[in-house]
């Protein structure tokens, strides 16, 4: 049997919730058929990264078999919650009987499934919690009806649930506001950067513009400074152009935020600042499209050689940052990435998708998709790269991660 983390590709989702902070991670597991799963060595993995500050780990198997091999393994803890699929559960009446064992031992279970379909009173008791999605057409309708307006009895959503496949900005916001989801794993960024943009410039977020003038205040480190701007992707990128821009007059290019911070000095870049927070955004639906950026940029800074410098580190996570500068900005990467003096081995992976930082940077984005299992194996196979470092990677990525779990 293999080590379990070489058996398995993982993937993730991040559960957002009603203040647009991190409520929980979904992680896929992906197994290969010809490859058994040892599911209780890949518990105590968890357990032990695992801390009280960790989000809620919600475990996606992507085979029934190892579904039923986590069951017979998995026990009550308030580090994870485990998905049971509808279709899975409809189809197997021995799937159905483990169901009903682990509610029993107190294990947490999470129904998913379609909002057309919904389990009869007895199987939903085993269920803390629900991870439902819309049909398309109600979806639609649902759009289609004023926040202000009466909604028909049979598109009324269920309160406090999960919900995913949402496509749309004023969609996420009914089942967050009005149905007070517990959770909604996924974003819907392309509607909401659409509409964002129809109506403003994007501006860099109001409250990490206020912490780093703050910051500087109060003197504090070039770590904590760079620390900040490295959370807001839009603020990293202005900041940077505005160190070289013609009117500071830098004799040599400024390829990095921490030379950026050394070059201006506190008294210019508080002056900076000041011109940024006049219309810094306040607008909490853009907070988890920040924070997905830097938990891709993270993920690719972890799945770099731990061998490489922190200079060298800093660099590849600038590149996983700017790396979704396009849906922001609305315009070609190749275009944005031009306007910054920054080592050409960002935009050989970002854009070319080649050059060292490359297989780090579509390690990364293949992890954030649910079907990205044969993905990432490929892309393992091709740059000779340790599935279980991969993993792992994956693993302090979201166990590290500061979050408000769940109340259930």
């Amino acid at each position: 049997m293999q080590f379990v983390l070489n058996a398995l590709a993982l993937g993730y989702r991040p559960l957002w919730n009603a203040e647009r902070n991190l409520a929980g991670v979904q992680l896929f597991l992906h197994d290969e058929a010809d490859t058994l799963v040892d599911s209780a060595h890949l518990l105590r993995i968890l357990q032990e990264m695992w801390a009280p500050t960790s989000p809620l780990l919600l475990l996606s198997p992507h085979s029934q078999r190892l579904l039923q091999s986590l069951l017979e393994h998995i026990t009550p803890s308030p580090a994870w919650a485990l998905e049971i699929r509808a279709d899975w559960l409809a189809q197997d009446v021995v799937l159905q009987s483990h169901v009903a064992v682990a509610a029993q031992r107190g294990v947490r279970m999470v129904w998913r499934g379609s909002m057309a379909l919904l389990p009869n009173a007895q199987q939903a008791n085993n269920f803390v919690c629900s991870l439902l999605h819309l049909e398309p057409q109600d979806a639609f309708a649902l759009m289609q009806i004023p926040s202000d307006q009466p909604v028909p009895q049979r598109l009324m959503l269920l309160e406090h649930q999960m919900y995913e496949q949402i496509h749309s900005q004023p969609l996420v916001r009914r089942c967050l506001e009005q149905y007070h989801a517990s959770a909604v794993a996924g974003w819907p960024v392309e509607d909401v950067l659409h509409r964002m943009r129809g109506s403003r410039v994007l501006h860099p977020s109001h409250a990490h513009v206020l912490r780093l003038m703050k910051a500087v205040d109060a003197d504090q480190s070039l770590d904590t400074f760079e620390e900040i701007l490295s959370e807001d992707s839009l603020l990293a990128y202005r900041f940077m152009l505005y160190a070289n821009s013609a009117a500071l007059g830098a004799r040599n290019p400024i390829n990095s935020l921490r030379r950026a911070l050394v070059m201006l000095g506190y008294g210019t870049m508080q002056s900076w600042l000041a011109t940024q927070l006049g219309h810094a955004s306040h607008e909490k639906d853009l907070h988890p499209i920040r924070l997905a950026a830097v938990m891709r940029a993270q993920l690719t800074s972890y799945l770099l050689d731990a061998g490489v410098s922190q200079e060298l580190r800093s660099e590849v996570y600038l590149c996983g940052l700017f790396s979704h500068l396009d849906e922001v900005l609305d315009e070609p990467l190749e275009t944005t990435l031009t306007r910054l003096p920054l080592s050409e081995r960002i935009a050989d992976a970002a854009v070319r998708g080649e050059g060292p930082y490359a297989p780090s940077l579509q390690l990364a984005q293949a992890m954030e998709r649910e079907d990205g299992g044969s993905t990432i194996r490929t892309l393992c196979a091709e740059y000779d790269i340790s599935l279980e470092h991969v993993n792992r990677s994956l693993l302090r990525l979201a166990c590290d991660w500061p979050s408000q779990r769940p109340s259930w």
